[in-house]
Parts: C-alpha cells; sequence; structure tokens
C-alpha cells in the first residue's frame, strides 16, 4: 500500500509494477523543493488505466530531472458516490482560486467557468485559456493535498446560453440551479430524495443571475433549489451545495 504521509505526486499517465519513471519539470521540481532523497517514498495519481493510486520510490535526482521507480498498485477510493459538476458564473479577484480548491477537496467532478450577464470577472481569448490553465493547476495541487485520485476537469470559459444550449450538457446528469425564489425546494431535500444521482449544478456571480438567465434555466429543465434564507456569496453557496449533495 501507499506509504502514509508520503507527498502525493499527479502523474497523469499509464503506470506499471516495476516501471522506472520521469517525472514532469514541475514534479520534478516539487520533489527537490521537498529535499527529498532517493529511497524516499511516494505517492502517484492520475493514471487514466487505473485507479487509485500507486505507490513508488525516488529513483535518482538530478539537476533538472527526478526518476522514480513504481511500486505496487492501491485501488483505493476516496471520490464521492455522486458526480456533481459546478457550473459557476466567475467570482472576482482570488475568490475563484478559492472556489475550485475548495470545490476539488470536496470532490466536485467538473467545474465550468460561465460569463453571465453581471459577471464582474469579463475573460476571453487567451486571458481566459491562461486563467482556466491556472485553475486547472489549483485543481491539481488541491488533489495532491487532499488525498483526492480524479483531478476535476476545469472547462474552457462558456456563456451562460452557450452552455445551456450545448446538447452535451445533458450527460452530466441532472439539472439543478441555487435559486433565491420562494417556491424553491430546499436542495437539502432534494439530495436525500435522489441519492447517487448525478447533477450539475448552476449558480451565478457577485450579483446573482439575471431574470433572463433565470428564464432560460427553466427553460432548459433545470430545478430551482435553494440552500435557505441567507443570501450568500457564489462561492460560499457552491461550497455549501457540494457538502448538501456529496454527503447526502
Amino acid at each position: 500500500m501507499a506509504a502514509v504521509g508520503a507527498p502525493r505526486i499527479h502523474l497523469p499517465q499509464p503506470l506499471a509494477c516495476g516501471q522506472t519513471v520521469v517525472l514532469p519539470p514541475a514534479a520534478s521540481r516539487h520533489v527537490q523543493v521537498l529535499r527529498l532523497q532517493p529511497g524516499d517514498a511516494l505517492t502517484l495519481f492520475g493514471d487514466p488505466l487505473h485507479a487509485g493510486e500507486w505507490s513508488a520510490r525516488v529513483h535518482a535526482i538530478g539537476r533538472r530531472e527526478v526518476t522514480v521507480q513504481v511500486q505496487a498498485h492501491v485501488a483505493v477510493e476516496r471520490d464521492p458516490a455522486r458526480a456533481v459538476h459546478l457550473a459557476v458564473g466567475m467570482p472576482a479577484n482570488e475568490r475563484m482560486d478559492w472556489l475550485v480548491e475548495k470545490a476539488t477537496e470536496l470532490g466536485v467532478a467538473s467545474v465550468q467557468p460561465l460569463l453571465t450577464e453581471r459577471s464582474v470577472l469579463r475573460l476571453g481569448g487567451e486571458r481566459a485559456a491562461k486563467k482556466v490553465e491556472h485553475w486547472q493547476a489549483v485543481a491539481v495541487a488541491a488533489c495532491e493535498q487532499c488525498g483526492g485520485n480524479r483531478v476535476p476537469r476545469v472547462l474552457p470559459v462558456r456563456a451562460l446560453s452557450d452552455w445551456l444550449a450545448d446538447p452535451a450538457r445533458s450527460a452530466l446528469g441532472s439539472g439543478l440551479w441555487l435559486s433565491l425564489q420562494a417556491h424553491s425546494q430546499p436542495l437539502a431535500h432534494w439530495a436525500a430524495a435522489h441519492p447517487h444521482v448525478p447533477c450539475h449544478v448552476v449558480l451565478g456571480p457577485e450579483g446573482g443571475l439575471s431574470p433572463a438567465e433565470e428564464t432560460l434555466l427553466g427553460q432548459a429543465g433545470l430545478v430551482p433549489l435553494a440552500l435557505g434564507p441567507r443570501v450568500l456569496r457564489s462561492e460560499t453557496a457552491a461550497l455549501a451545495a457540494l457538502v448538501l449533495l456529496t454527503l447526502a
């Protein structure tokens, strides 16, 4: 089994017992920063052919690269039984970084950054692509820290209307959106009544969703659900929804 407390490295490639692998540059730097030595234990995860993780040991440390020897496969599962996909109107400043990190710790399946009418953070083109790359790295680091073996995918930024019109969205499971409407049923009730049902959850940015966007969500068949009487920040609401859905 993997050594308890061994540093965890995301290595998204097929692995095999006894294999010697050169770590990518970022992972090699991580090992060097940790001041690991040959013989020290590591845990590798991200193998697309084998769920779980692999125990490994540092084989050699050079100036620019680190090689490790793969040892045994450990079929451990730490992800929630329900796949929850977040589609979130991007909060401004560093709040999106925090949201991605904490959502990863709670076991989110994917994060879809959305542009909405009231979004403060407006991204497009190369700037959007660089932000998504950054958020994906945040998700990897969070998985390495928390013990998750499946890194959630952070998807390219899309406009809410475009994302709703995409037929592929139905593959994400039941459609939900966080609402302040008086008639919305509590999310906790829905979660208890639909155990383990995969879902995607839409929530707005700091200013919330506009009435026109709420109409679009209803027309697309998404169910309005409430977290309670208080108005939560978007990143707080996202995590509250994840707790209710992944722990139900």
